[in-house]
């Protein structure tokens, strides 16, 4: 009786496994039949570094369009500020007083607009840029490649770029505690940014950068 019910529950686990590997099996079968019908039509067969050259690459452009500041900030922070320039602010109804507004700028999330003064949160624009690479083209660009196509739509057409994001009111996709600790680290990078140059200025030296 023993042996025959440990002969069940063997079987009942083999079934199981099956059941769980078999997808798992059938992609792979799928991804080695994908790759080898790309060979035969000369397409490059998928290369998963691809996402991390890509990524290098957009950095490099990034680098090539913003200037120093921009560029350390985004390499030290990993996101970037960029100051409105509309002199009403971008959304009808803002009251803003003259008062300069600015936005944040992340990889694959919202942009967030934003008081300086007060580090006051305005609104959440939500843009996306699909890859559109042949033959791997995927739903996101390279971190890089996103947040410069942001940077160059505010830069280049601000009214364009917030009028064709969908709108929400802060918090909605970013929690406000993380714009706010952001905010606080931009301000400490900003006010050692000048203490080292205030120094470079001082010293008539410049100092590498790392």
């Amino acid at each position: 009786m023993m042996a025959a019910a440990l002969i069940a529950s063997a079987i009942v686990v083999i079934a199981l496994m099956w059941e769980a590997f078999t997808p798992m099996l059938r992609r792979a079968a799928e991804r080695i039949r994908a790759g080898r019908e790309a060979r035969a039509e000369g397409i490059p067969v998928y290369d998963p570094g691809r996402e991390r050259r890509a990524e290098t690459r957009a950095r490099e452009l990034l680098r090539s369009c913003v200037n120093d500041e921009e560029w350390e900030m985004y390499r030290d922070l990993g996101y970037l500020r960029v100051w409105g320039g509309q002199a009403g602010g971008p959304e009808e109804g803002w009251d803003l007083g003259g008062a300069p507004y600015a936005y944040l700028v992340y990889p694959h999330k919202p942009i967030v607009a934003y008081l300086p003064q007060t580090g006051q949160l305005l609104n959440e624009y939500c843009v996306e840029f699909p890859d559109e690479t042949r033959p791997f083209g995927s739903p996101r660009l390279p971190d890089s490649d996103d947040v410069l196509a942001k940077w160059m739509g505010i830069k280049g057409d601000e009214q364009r770029l917030i009028s064709s994001a969908n709108l929400h009111l802060p918090g909605r996709q970013i929690d406000p505690r993380k714009v706010a600790r952001d905010l606080w680290r931009l301000r400490q990078w900003e006010r050692v940014r000048l203490e080292r140059n205030a120094r470079v200025e001082a010293s008539g030296s410049v100092e590498p950068t790392p």
